[in-house]
């Protein structure tokens, strides 16, 4: 299959290689860190960043919405939105 752009560097604002299904959790990190995360259906997100000492809550996202973060977790508890596909 021909790719036109696999010669050209990754960066967070590039367009996603890899994206996976998020589920949730209160204990594990995600199983890579996402240059963002889109929001199927909306609600609230918790999360803790790459950097992050804390947890923050991302509120009243809309469905089909995009938020840039680079995120280690994201929680179970305080998370509402569904259908989150971590963009890596």
């Amino acid at each position: 299959m021909a790719d036109a752009f696999k010669n050209l560097g990754d960066s967070t604002s590039a367009p996603s290689r890899k994206p996976f299904a998020i589920q949730p959790d209160d204990t594990n990190e995600l199983p890579s860190i996402p240059k963002g995360i889109y929001v199927g259906s909306g609600g609230d997100i918790t999360l803790r960043g790459v950097d992050g000492d804390a947890d923050v809550t991302y509120r009243n996202l809309p469905d089909a919405s995009y938020v840039a973060v680079r995120a280690r977790y994201v929680r179970a508890t305080g998370t509402t939105a569904t259908n989150l596909i971590g963009e890596a």
